[in-house]
């Protein structure tokens, strides 16, 4: 049977529809392992000059399908342009990562409105607008945003930290403050995302990279909890809405996650049990995932074999081929381009 070059495998998968060659892309495909993003980066000054620049921002989205052609492009944008349309001053310092200023303690948050500017998200629409425009019909567009609990972990502490400490401690001290940033994140989330679907995204992406950190009962009220209520909010406007969740770390708590929130595909992390995942999660929803991106850095036999078990593991059943987490700068393209070789001769 021939396929209507219209269609797109990415959504396919996601609407139940097992894919004979699984969709690929890339977590951080537009990013600086590519010399031509490193480029428009230097042309554009700071990060967020980047990522609130329509023109630029839809550039590097392009990028990478017009190098690779992935089956998704997701666009070039922040988790942290929540917290900064929320009124927070957000900074990208050089070789340090990302800066605000603290909320740390209960007076902090008690003294804070929370009112988002949905100003803010403009350029971002537009660059997804610019993107849709020049995608391929069977490429689909990715939009995203990062999930309460990783944003917020950001917000407390001002900065990342290795296990994310200082939200942790705050909601054990005082989970009614805590709850406050929360609340503030997920409903602007809902109208981020909601935007984001009208400028052209046809799937939404939840990444809780900070999710693993949580004992189980704190990951069902921070992690599944928010993230349930912004899929519900999403859906209550548009029904149909396509929802990919990324609680890295969750393993055993994935079926529960799942379950809970609603969501129409799990991505997970390279040390995923395969039997569990197949058995709890990939029979119920599609699976992204999970190539570790050291192994995409190796290349060679180790690259081979690394592909060949991902595909062993899940490309039985519903799977969007990708890593499981974003891909490292220090990167050759020659082994993104093997990866891609590899995956797209599986004979499934």
């Amino acid at each position: 049977m021939t396929r209507d070059s219209s269609a797109k495998p990415f959504i396919d998968v996601l609407s139940g529809q097992r894919q004979t060659v699984p969709p690929i892309w890339m977590m951080r495909q537009a990013g600086r392992y590519l010399p031509e993003y490193r480029a428009v980066r230097e042309k554009a000054g700071g990060f967020l000059d980047l990522v609130y620049n329509p023109e630029l921002a839809a550039e590097v989205t392009l990028q990478p399908i017009r190098r690779f052609g992935f089956d998704a492009a997701i666009i070039f944008s922040d988790i942290l342009v929540v917290p900064h349309a929320l009124g927070r001053d957000v900074r990208f310092e050089v070789g340090e990562g990302p800066r605000l200023d603290p909320l740390d303690t209960p007076e902090k948050i008690a003294a804070e409105k929370f009112s988002a500017n949905f100003a803010t998200f403009e350029p971002v629409y537009e660059a997804l607008r610019r993107v849709r425009s020049e995608l391929a019909p069977n490429v689909a567009l990715i939009g995203f945003c990062g999930a309460p609990w990783t944003v917020a972990t950001y917000m407390v502490a001002g900065h990342g930290t290795p296990d994310q400490a200082p939200a942790r401690l705050l909601a054990y001290r005082d989970p009614k403050a805590f709850a406050k940033i929360i609340d503030a994140i997920v409903e602007t989330s809902i109208r981020y995302l909601l935007g984001q679907l009208a400028a052209g995204a046809e799937v939404l992406q939840i990444f809780d990279t900070w999710a693993g950190v949580l004992p189980p009962a704190e990951f069902t009220r921070w992690s599944i909890e928010p993230t349930r209520r912004i899929v519900e909010g999403v859906r209550a406007k548009v029904p149909g809405a396509k929802i990919i969740g990324f609680p890295r770390g969750a393993g055993a708590m994935l079926p529960a996650y799942v379950t809970r929130t609603g969501v129409d595909a799990v991505s997970i992390d390279w040390a995923s049990e395969p039997s569990f995942m197949r058995e709890y999660v990939q029979s119920r929803v599609a699976l992204q995932g999970n190539l570790d991106p050291l192994a995409l850095i190796a290349g060679g036999d180790a690259l081979d074999k690394a592909v060949d078990d991902v595909l062993a593991n899940y490309a039985g059943g519903r799977l969007i081929f990708n890593l499981g987490h974003g891909i490292q700068p220090n990167t050759p393209i020659a082994h993104v381009e093997r990866m891609i070789a590899r995956v797209r001769a599986y004979k499934g």
